[in-house]
């Protein structure tokens, strides 16, 4: 998807104070608190520190001013193009401090829940059209059978819920990060939303990669406002959880210091993927993390709890992929299985495709071929676990004689005997430890 199609879909800025759709108490209490704690006095300066165009944050600032909480200071800034600066009166620091004490928000000016559901459609995980050029593109680096894409297509077009299962060391987790790299295009992520006068922060540097964009002069009045910048424009987003994931982690998170709350993982994950890794291994059973899922996976919505217990909607558009190296009838029963929409078995290389992978290792490794190691690997080596090939395997047996080679101080070689000494590194032997 190109970059024309990002633009389609930006959040238009607001032009006027009633296009907010917040309350005028909340706006002009963020803006007090701003210019109190970042010591601001300058409308543009105002303007970027609360992510909202000039006329806006003007009409904010005329507002305080009627009611006597902000003041102009009546000097003209030649630096600022003879700009009007303001003050917080004394009415208005006292305002500032009572602000804080109720949360500690300040900065950007929040999003609307009911607003943000708009721009979620805008910019749909559902809307997106992957191309078997894109995935293979993306799985490049990866040996895959073209059956498997033949499925995971369809599936990530589809923009629904995968369960990709197999024995280990086969790269389901490549494969869900070669379907993030698919997926080219931008989205827009609010730093932060609005619901029922409480303020949920939604951007994360840590799972949002913002995009790079032109840089504009920030003492420009003319400056050319393309989107809302109350988002910021990212790459879709992908989390990624493992063994450590815990229901918990899926509820809003309350902080009792700034009294705001953090969105969590799943809605930080909006508009792209969420990767359930190695699931079976975390402490709730997966019958109990996909129960949690259903309802969202289902509707397209997920239901948060205020510290309140008021409970309220959010968009759910995200790409769920669960992994698991279990068989899924050993941990779902038949009503879970038929709420995921797509499962991919992951197999094994054939000897075909795992001798690709293992000559492609070897190159970039930088480690010659030998026909004598590599028949002695698949005519006696491999029969002793039944002929079963796994995609981690070449890269294990090749680090190895890597290893034993420096320790050695000999040129990288493989031979029959270093293929045996790395063997017995990748598999342990079942034996009675006598305590």
């Amino acid at each position: 998807m190109n970059m024309q199609n990002s633009t389609v879909m930006a959040p238009p800025p607001p032009k006027r104070l009633e296009d907010m759709r917040l309350s005028v108490v909340m706006m002009r209490d963020i803006v007090i608190k701003t210019m109190f704690r970042k010591n601001i006095d300058m409308v543009t300066e105002l303007a970027a520190a609360v992510c909202l165009p000039i006329p806006v944050t003007q009409e904010i600032i005329d507002m305080a001013r009627t009611q006597r909480l902000v003041e102009a200071t009546g000097t003209l800034n030649a630096n600022n193009g003879n700009e009007m600066g303001y003050q917080l009166t004394d009415n208005g620091k006292a305002r500032a401090l009572d602000a804080l004490a109720q949360s500690e928000y300040f900065g950007a000016m929040p999003v609307p829940l009911e607003v943000y559901r708009e721009q979620v459609k805008r910019q749909s995980i559902r809307n997106i059209q992957v191309t078997r050029d894109q995935l293979t593109s993306a799985m490049g680096h990866l040996v895959l059978p073209d059956s498997l894409l033949d499925h995971l297509g369809p599936a990530v077009s589809a923009g629904r819920s995968i369960l990709m299962y197999g024995p280990p060391g086969n790269g389901k987790s490549s494969i869900s990060n070669g379907i993030r790299d698919s997926l080219d295009d931008k989205v827009y992520v609010p730093r932060a939303i609005e619901y029922a006068g409480q303020v949920i922060t939604v951007y994360d540097p840590i799972v949002h990669s913002k995009a790079e964009e032109e840089v504009q002069d920030p003492t420009s009045l003319r400056r050319v406002t393309r989107y809302d910048t109350r988002y910021v424009c990212c790459e879709r987003p992908t989390v990624i959880t493992g063994g450590e994931l815990s229901l918990d982690m899926l509820d809003l998170v309350y902080n009792p210091t700034a009294r705001t709350y953090q969105a969590p993982l799943q809605l930080k994950s909006t508009g792209g993927i969420f990767i359930v890794d190695d699931l079976g291994r975390q402490k709730e059973p997966p019958q109990a993390i996909i129960n949690r899922w259903i309802v969202p996976l289902e509707e397209g919505k997920d239901i948060l709890a205020l510290q309140s217990g008021e409970k309220f909607e959010v968009p759910f558009d995200t790409l769920v992929i669960f992994s698991t190296n279990f068989h899924p009838n050993e941990i779902f029963d038949q009503a879970a299985l038929r709420r995921i929409f797509f499962k991919i078995k992951i197999d094994g290389p054939n000897q075909q495709n795992f001798l690709k992978i293992f000559a492609m290792v070897a190159k970039k490794r930088g480690m010659p071929l030998n026909e004598e190691t590599l028949v002695h690997l698949l005519k006696v080596k491999y029969p002793t676990i039944d002929n079963t090939y796994a995609n981690y395997q070449p890269i294990f047996l090749i680090d190895q004689m890597i290893s034993i080679c420096e320790f050695e101080g000999i040129p990288y070689q493989m031979s029959p005997d270093l293929i045996d000494r790395a063997w017995a590194n990748m598999f342990v032997k079942d034996e009675h430890i006598v305590k």
